[in-house]
């Protein structure tokens, strides 16, 4: 057997691939082929016994197309389970089908009566066969990777997942409709009301989200940690939409081996000047003056505790002797990308922000001294408010988790982009409104610190969803022991966390937008 070379995709995706000793020459039948003999060491029986008992199965590709099988299977018929058997398959049958000169489909099946007794501890002698038959068939080589599509969106399954988005979505728009009317009149009745005020010009006592206008533009606290926050949520969100792009024009079509993984390292480190600049062109608008430490908080704000969290994971895998862990040379390929590519790119960003030169467009002056804030309820601090604004588009999204975290985490296959795509619009769209909302009330109940509050607020759903992966690994997965948790609740934790700076992103942006119109709508002293 030798190793076949990996792109990098394939490799962070785990896949390890050797070729196999059959020969499966075009148009070439065989019968009880023999690959190998072997007599089988106690110690061999029961590994081999143990893999049976767990379901290990094999995958391979032949011409790109993957098959599966079963090492061996467990036979309970009519028995206690102190007498249940353990067989070993010793032939495999490959079908292959053809049209012209293309290979069309393949499938394999084990032969139930070529089997080898596993269920005693002693030697046994090996005779490893296969056969191969070839048919033809009509389907044309285009079409071959349906039945790949289809495996995870039959009619059936694909109607029930359509429907349960669709009412979903009708739902969570109806509540944002209804909340946005509310809203709306609620707006108007307050220009109405601060028109009237500024006509009688009476002296009466300043309430109300008008009278925070000397203080709404008050720049946040830890604003170079702000601005960083908002230049990764901006490159995630890039990122993102890129990749839904290649989705839709069909680039990670099934079985594409580890396109997604290259993809996401390929465009995040393109994506890496989309930061800078944000960053820094936002904190010099915030009036900072330390922009190099601002460009490297951007830096390592996302690649930081994602770095920290590879570098344990990869350690465990390592101890494991599994093949999620890297090889040497392609950790070297990441760190040249990230020293060549990603770097490069963050500081010409930075350079080009800082160069913009743009000013924060601000419809009202700010007052010297900020404005005392009242004590407020309970129910209007932060924790409270970020609770209130992920729930809503967390269930938005949730229906969609299972069938991603089955393709990520299970053996499904993901291929309705098309549905999740529709599915990421709604979030966004329930995101920008929820903290637009949020951040009305916040004002209205004259609290001027609200910055951080909306891109929390925005950012929460992900804290939500890092509830969810909780749920699934106690209920829906069958993942154990020490190595499948730490890999599924670290790399979580940093989609999670990516998820939380785009969202916040999206959060923080749609209420400036909010606050510029709403005060650029009255006049203000």
């Amino acid at each position: 057997m030798k190793d076949k070379k990996e792109a990098l995709g394939e490799v962070l995706n785990g896949d390890r691939l050797v070729s196999a000793p059959f020969d499966l020459n075009f148009l070439t039948n065989k019968e009880y082929e023999v690959v190998c003999r072997k007599t089988l060491s106690k110690a061999e029986v029961a590994r081999f016994r143990s893999a049976i008992i767990q379901d290990y199965y094999f995958q391979m590709y032949y011409d790109d197309l993957p098959i599966w099988g079963f090492i061996g299977k467990v036979d309970k018929e009519d028995r206690d389970p102190s007498e249940y058997k353990y067989l070993l398959y010793k032939h495999i049958i490959f079908e292959i089908f053809y049209n012209k000169n293309r290979v069309i489909e393949i499938n394999v099946r084990t032969d139930p009566n070529s089997v080898a007794d596993l269920t005693e501890d002693k030697e046994v002698d090996f005779q490893f066969m296969y056969s191969a038959k070839w048919k033809e068939t009509t389907i044309t080589f285009e079409k071959r990777m349906d039945k790949y599509s289809h495996s995870s969106s039959l009619p059936h399954h694909l109607e029930i997942h359509w429907f349960s988005i669709v009412n979903s979505c009708v739902t969570v728009l109806l509540l944002t409709g209804f909340l946005a009317t509310i809203l709306m009149r609620v707006l108007k009745n307050d220009f109405v009301k601060y028109a009237h005020d500024e006509e009688s010009a009476e002296d009466e006592e300043e309430t109300g989200w008008k009278y925070l206008h000397g203080d709404v533009f008050r720049f946040p606290k830890y604003k170079s940690l702000f601005a960083a926050a908002v230049g990764s949520g901006t490159q995630l969100f890039t990122l993102t939409v890129f990749i839904f792009i290649l989705a839709l024009v069909g680039v990670f079509y099934p079985y594409n081996r580890g396109a997604l993984f290259t993809a996401l390292v390929v465009i995040y480190a393109l994506t890496s000047g989309i930061a800078g600049y944000t960053a820094t062109s936002f904190y010099c608008q915030l009036e900072g003056t330390n922009w190099v430490r601002n460009l490297l908080l951007t830096g390592c704000l996302f690649c930081g505790p994602l770095f920290l969290t590879f570098c344990f994971l990869n350690t465990v895998a390592i101890v494991y002797t599994a093949t999620a862990a890297l090889p040497f040379g392609t950790i070297l390929v990441i760190v040249l990308i990230w020293t060549l590519v990603t770097s490069p790119l963050l500081i010409l960003g930075g350079i080009a922000g800082k160069n913009s030169k743009a000013e924060f467009q601000a419809p009202c002056r700010t007052t010297k001294y900020p404005r005392e804030i009242p004590p407020l309820p309970w129910y209007r601090g932060t924790i409270p408010q970020m609770a209130m604004a992920g729930f809503l588009p967390f269930s938005a999204i949730y229906i969609e988790l299972y069938y991603i975290f089955a393709s990520v985490w299970g053996h499904r296959i993901y291929t309705i982009y098309s549905i999740l795509f529709v599915v990421f619009i709604i979030l966004l769209i329930v995101t920008a409104f929820i903290t637009v909302a949020l951040t009305y009330f916040q004002l209205a109940a004259e609290d001027h610190k609200w910055w951080w509050r909306s891109f929390l607020c925005g950012g929460s759903t992900g804290l939500f969803v890092y509830g969810y992966c909780l749920y699934y690994y106690y209920a829906r997965s069958d993942m154990s022991g020490f190595m499948q948790t730490s890999f599924f609740f670290g790399y979580m934790a940093c989609i999670c966390y990516g998820f939380f700076l785009m969202l916040g992103t999206v959060g923080f942006r749609a209420a400036l937008l909010f606050i510029r119109h709403i005060y650029r709508s009255i006049k203000c002293e």
